[in-house]
């Protein structure tokens, strides 16, 4: 029978403490790898205007910078026709809601970014229009998705906790920023 050969104890520990920090090392760096390497896209209908747009607005580890000015022009404020930057990262939570509840269809859009005006026009007529919305920075989207409950929406994105989750029942949708997280 062959000799059978022994780490003395401190090589052991030695060798124990340099897998233990390879492994370390290696699963963030697997991680990024894979995060570099994910798409990210988004569709949308919006429903005062009509138009739709299905855009890739992340790949290769950045956000597309075309994609994103599409994006930011068919959820401009379409009573006055201002556009304004979109959040990238109300983006997220869209795809991630997206993913979560496993469907493809796109979000039904009934309000993206609010010029000042807009929003003071709309807040003399509805208590449900915060003076200083989000909506007015580009952080904030109101959706549905057609044939899926918005009331089951809104437990989705709550389980998210990815920043402010509105639901309007009787206007069926759901409001979505990139606030604190917070509920109503």
């Amino acid at each position: 029978m062959p000799p059978v050969h022994r780490l003395p104890p401190h090589s052991r520990r030695q060798f124990l403490r340099a897998a233990g920090f390879a492994a370390a090392t290696l699963v963030p760096v697997g991680a990024a790898c894979a995060r570099s390497l994910e798409r990210r896209s988004v569709s949308f209908v919006h429903t005062h205007t009509g138009e739709s747009l299905s855009a890739v607005y992340f790949q290769d580890g950045a956000y597309q910078p075309a994609s994103l000015q599409r994006i930011n022009y068919l959820l401009r404020d379409f009573r006055t026709e201002d556009i304004h930057v979109i959040d990238p990262a109300l983006l997220d939570v869209l795809y991630e809601l997206r993913t979560r509840i496993d469907r493809d269809d796109p979000f039904e859009v009934i309000s993206g970014y609010r010029s000042p005006h807009t929003n003071a026009e709309l807040r003399s007529h509805s208590h449900g229009v915060a003076e200083h919305s989000m909506h007015m920075e580009g952080k904030a989207i109101d959706i549905r998705v057609a044939g899926y409950s918005t009331r089951k929406l809104r437990d989705v994105a709550l389980g998210m906790q990815r920043g402010g989750v509105g639901f309007y029942a009787s206007s069926d949708f759901v409001h979505l920023d990139t606030g604190r997280v917070r509920f109503w």
